[in-house]
């Protein structure tokens, strides 16, 4: 039988992202309807999207700490995990209020710890030229799986019990494809054990740091858009007097965060050919540029702008992702790679968690102004932590050249 070629794999990876985290969002973007048949308030309903996060800083670290991560074959992880996910994801159903659905939602979470971080590594290790491209390809699938529950409820009067199921049934169908992979990419990581202790000393790296530091910026930002985009966009005039502003306000959502697959692609073309800290760079500056432009226009500007503007943030929010931890994995020393990862992971999820809460509560009790300059202060921190990389990158010595 002949080997898994790259690219098979980059398309079997992908496919099976974008299935798979397809659960993830699934609750958040049904929200309105839960609203009302569960009686939420505004931050009681964003704790659906926040115990996601948590769940998943849970299950990351204890995978990686654990040694679970290098016992267990990455497509193995991931076929296991996107069927936990899709099972946790459907029992939502079954909830009759807030404290049973945030509960499953954690075990969604948790499981979808077993799908992305393992996607990732399989990812890279069938590439070592043009790995950033190949990230920026991955990471755009699970950008286009985050929205897909959008695309769902885009369809027009579709009962939140719909979308639930047909998020799990793609969750699963996400599982079962990691499968197709065949043999293990020609690049792997060297085994080396996870501890708490490692990933603490790797902050003793001020490039770790500043990586670090970026991707808290960049994660401040980025999920809290994706969760409340369409929520923004039902306050747009032309959304807002549609006859149907929610099923509108969906499917525009969908191309805003959709949109960010062909950004990841961008980003990643952008960190091979220019570096890592300075495509994150960029990025961070579109993503906040648009933030900041949003707050001070949303009363004046066009309805058309704003719109666009709103794809323009969605296309840069996710396009620097995979660049934070590929900081991490050139820079960090190779006996705490794996805790630096991990706690990397760790502090952007947590951080996600505050603003997903934050912003929907400081929309009901202030205005979509503050919420947004709130937001903008993530890719303020991320530029000028990637502003101090650059700079120490070009006073880096370059090793001498060993002649043969």
């Amino acid at each position: 039988m002949s080997r898994t070629t790259p690219g098979f794999a980059l398309a079997v990876i992908a496919a099976s992202t974008l299935l798979s985290m397809s659960v993830w969002f699934s609750a958040s973007f049904v929200l309105p309807q839960l609203k009302q048949e569960w009686q939420l308030g505004p931050g009681s309903g964003a704790l659906l999207t926040v115990a996601v996060q948590l769940g998943f800083v849970v299950g990351a670290v204890l995978s990686a700490m654990s040694g679970l991560a290098d016992r267990v074959t990455n497509r193995v992880l991931m076929c296991g995990g996107a069927l936990g996910a899709a099972a946790a994801n459907l029992c939502v159903l079954l909830a009759d209020g807030l404290g049973p659905a945030v509960v499953l939602r954690f075990a969604t979470g948790f499981f979808l710890a077993a799908v992305y971080p393992p996607a990732l590594k399989e990812t890279a290790t069938w590439f070592r030229a043009g790995r950033g491209k190949a990230l920026g390809v991955m990471i755009g699938a699970l950008t286009v799986g985050s929205a897909l529950p959008h695309a769902v409820n885009a369809a027009g009067g579709v009962d939140w019990h719909l979308v639930i199921a047909a998020t799990s049934l793609m969750g699963a169908l996400g599982g079962v494809l990691a499968l197709a992979l065949r043999s293990p990419g020609p690049y792997p990581f060297p085994r080396r054990p996870v501890t708490i202790g490692g990933a603490l000393r790797s902050l003793r790296n001020r490039d770790v740091v500043l990586a670090d530091l970026g991707y808290v910026g960049h994660m401040w930002e980025l999920y809290a858009m994706w969760g409340t985009v369409a929520s923004l966009l039902a306050s747009v005039p032309v959304v807002a007097d549609a006859a149907r502003s929610d099923v509108l306000a969906s499917a525009i959502a969908f191309v805003c965060i959709g949109v960010g697959a062909v950004g990841c692609l961008v980003g990643g073309v952008l960190s091979d050919r220019r570096g890592r800290a300075w495509a994150a760079r960029v990025c961070l500056l579109c993503s906040g540029g648009a933030a900041l432009l949003l707050a001070l226009g949303l009363d004046v500007l066009p309805s058309g702008v704003i719109i666009a503007v709103c794809a323009f943030w969605g296309f840069w929010v996710v396009a620097d992702s995979a660049q934070f931890s590929a900081l991490v994995t050139e820079r960090a020393d190779p006996d705490y790679v794996g805790g630096a990862l991990s706690l990397q992971l760790a502090l952007g999820y947590l951080t996600t968690a505050l603003t997903l809460w934050g912003v929907p509560v400081l929309v009901a009790h202030t205005s979509w102004r503050i919420a947004l300059l709130v937001l903008a202060v993530g890719p303020v921190v991320g530029v000028t932590a990637m502003s101090r990389s650059i700079v120490r990158d070009r006073r880096r010595v370059p090793e001498p050249q060993v002649s043969d």
